[in-house]
């Protein structure tokens, strides 16, 4: 069934690649009939593979919370032997030494030309807090590439990833299976989980995000209800699937914000079965259930939340990962776009859509209680609209909320494609206060 929503397709047929589904969902696939074994500890797994567990949460984990897969494999990880670290230039981890900075900031797309990298290559990173040594924070990245990771497997074990095409399809290929990622569409990739990044276009750009904090979860729904918000069915998961080769591959493993790399004599996505709910999912944004005001005001931004990793109660979570699809907006009397606001937490948008043109932000930066809000001319247009229902939008937009002050990386602060003027789009506004 396909409809088409002002140019959003919302779509249940399958694709050609072969899917699971469900968040947190318990699982199982295999690649070759009979490899997956009735218990995860046989004394002789099927087909002579060896049986492999790998863990995203404490053992006594509330069941709820608790991650854990096992996978049935040719070979166990520990054949890698020895890594010996390397340097990665771009793609940093916080702290970085520098001070956040409570002005509001702004980037254009990083330029694509030129580009010549795999996806590890073309990590340059915007901003972070916290630390994976204290697992908690988030650091926030770009990407660009041009060609694919071949011959080379990476694993992350400071945090899970969150990787969101802006240009370029992808294939995500991971040890659990293949996702194909669009643009306007996400890979989650669990911490631990090896996995490399193949381009079906000729250039890649977009984000990738890393957290440092409790794994990502779907937000309790509360008073909206059993449904609403990212659907637990809108949540794919792979299919076994394995490589048979013997050729040498880089495999490079990040550590504590240290990179560390070693030859393989063969490809490490060698995982026939596998059985678990710790598992790499896609999820395409235009999927997001909306809610909000239909009367006046606005609801606050938390009904966008997509994903959580929880913090504190009151102040706020570690990392919110929160999506504004294309949409309908209505209310009596209320003025349209977001209004001028300061929040506890910082915010961080890329708008996915925005224009190829360096003088146009395409992400933005407001730290703890930094005024933003319409600029000046988007002030106007708003204050003459009339109550009709708007659409908004003509592509997913998404924003990571975070209770800790964000630091900018230097190289980021430093790139070209940083609008130091951004601060200017709020110029011209006059007061129109007329006392009695």
């Amino acid at each position: 069934m396909t409809n088409d929503v002002h140019g959003v397709v919302l779509q249940r047929a399958e694709s050609e690649r072969a899917y699971q589904y469900g968040f947190g969902n318990e699982l199982q696939s295999e690649a070759v009939p009979g490899a997956l074994p009735l218990t995860n500890n046989p004394r002789q797994p099927p087909l002579g593979l060896v049986s492999e567990l790998v863990t995203g949460a404490a053992f006594v984990a509330a069941r709820a919370q608790n991650l854990r897969t096992y996978m049935f494999r040719k070979r166990p990880s520990t054949t890698r032997g020895r890594l010996d670290e390397i340097d990665l230039a771009h793609f940093l981890t916080p702290p970085f030494g520098g001070k956040p900075s409570p002005n509001a900031m702004g980037w254009a797309h990083f330029d694509t030309s030129g580009a010549t990298g795999d996806f590890l290559d073309g990590i340059r990173t915007i901003c972070g807090n916290g630390s994976p040594k204290e697992q908690a924070g988030v650091a926030i990245h770009t990407y660009v590439a041009g060609k694919s990771m071949e011959r080379r497997a990476f694993l992350n074990a400071d945090g899970e990833m969150i990787i969101v095409p802006q240009k370029g399809r992808l294939q995500v290929v991971t040890e659990l299976g293949v996702l194909d990622v669009a643009p306007s569409e996400m890979a989650i990739i669990p911490r631990g989980i090896k996995f490399r990044v193949d381009l079906l276009d000729p250039v890649a750009r977009g984000y990738a995000c890393e957290n440092f904090g409790a794994p990502l979860r779907l937000p309790e729904l509360g008073l909206i209800g059993s449904f609403g918000q990212a659907q637990i069915i809108d949540f794919k998961a792979p299919t076994a699937a394995f490589e048979d080769d013997g050729e040498a591959t880089e495999f490079v493993t990040k550590y504590c914000g240290a990179f560390w790399a070693t030859t393989l004599s063969h490809s490490p996505f060698d995982v026939v079965a596998w059985r678990g709910n710790m598992t790499p999912y896609k999820y395409d944004m235009n999927r997001f259930m909306a809610v909000g005001s239909v009367t006046y005001d606005h609801s606050d931004p938390s009904i966008y939340c997509a994903l959580t990793s929880p913090g504190d109660p009151v102040l706020g979570a570690n990392f919110d990962f929160c999506i504004l699809p294309p949409r309908w907006v209505a209310g009596d009397h209320t003025f349209r776009p977001p209004g001028y606001h300061r929040n506890c937490v910082v915010e961080f948008l890329a708008l996915l859509t925005a224009p190829e043109d360096p003088a146009i932000p395409a992400a933005t930066l407001h730290n703890s209680y930094v005024p933003h809000g319409p600029a000046t001319r988007i002030l106007e247009m708003g204050r003459t609209q009339g109550d009709e229902p708007a659409w908004m939008g003509d592509g997913p937009v998404f924003f990571i909320e975070s209770r800790f002050p964000l630091e900018i990386a230097k190289s980021a602060f430093d790139h070209p494609a940083c609008l130091h003027n951004y601060h200017e789009k709020w110029s011209g506004f006059e007061s129109r206060f007329q006392p009695d």
